[in-house]
């Protein structure tokens, strides 16, 4: 990062409220778009089920579905060097492929 970049840095201080600290587990996800918004569905279908419930549904502008896109490439990277490649394999948890469309 240069000098100059990292003067225009901005700390920004977040908040985790206390209900959201557990986070929720999902294993599918769905997502739509249109011209001006992605919609992300994080989905739980429980093992041996056909309904699946939104955990959390996350609504992007398409620049910061590009900046997401990104950061779990770069995450993704990190973590298969780490702790080896990920094997994602069709047919996962809940019997189905990680996302539907």
């Amino acid at each position: 990062m240069s000098d100059e970049e990292k003067k225009r840095a901005v700390q920004i201080e977040v908040h985790l409220d206390e209900s959201k600290v557990n986070g929720d587990y999902v294993n599918m996800a769905r997502i739509f778009h249109n011209q001006s918004e992605f919609v992300l569905d994080a989905l739980f279908l429980p093992p041996g089920s056909k309904k699946a419930s939104v955990r959390a549904r996350l609504i992007l502008s398409p620049t910061h579905a590009k900046f997401l896109h990104a950061a779990l490439g770069q995450n993704i990277d990190v973590y298969q060097k780490k702790f080896g490649k990920i094997e994602a394999k069709p047919g996962g948890s809940g019997g189905q492929g990680p996302i539907l469309h």
